[in-house]
């Protein structure tokens, strides 16, 4: 086992533990039951469905499957250098110097960076929802402030 003092200069990365079951199965759920009922439909049905109908339906999934990706991306990295942040398909790097302040209020969805230049950053990796896991992502962040 490392010393203390080695496992505080490797990064640290955080991501919501229910966000990830839900999209995870809620993905497969869904792709199973598409498959299904198409799997199931007589014959008959399945070819009343023109081209332009298909690609409809495989694009829908396709934006379906891209929604869950970009919530099942949700991420922030702790490390000496500073912060990375990943919320959906936009990554933000900060600087320790950058970073003021890190809150995770009672009730809120997610924790929050107050930013020295006077604007606030979600971090939707550390979902309130996941209670002690968030709370100790809120805590390491400060541990560097």
């Amino acid at each position: 086992m490392p010393a203390a003092s080695e496992a505080a200069g490797r990064p640290r990365t955080w991501r919501p533990l229910g966000v990830r079951i839900v999209g995870i199965t809620g993905g497969v759920f869904l792709f199973v039951i598409f498959v299904a009922v198409w799997v199931l439909l007589p014959e008959s049905v399945q070819e009343d469905f023109d081209l332009f109908q298909r690609i409809t339906a495989i694009v829908l999934g396709i934006g379906i499957a891209s929604v869950f990706w970009a919530l099942l991306r949700a991420r922030v990295e702790v490390s000496d250098q500073g912060l990375v942040v990943v919320n959906g398909y936009k990554r933000r790097d900060f600087e320790w110097a950058q970073v003021i302040a890190v809150r995770l209020p009672r009730g809120a969805p997610w924790a929050v960076l107050d930013l020295a230049d006077g604007t606030t950053c979600s971090v939707m990796a550390l979902q309130g929802s996941d209670g002690p896991r968030a709370h100790a992502g809120v805590e390491a962040i400060r541990e560097h402030l």
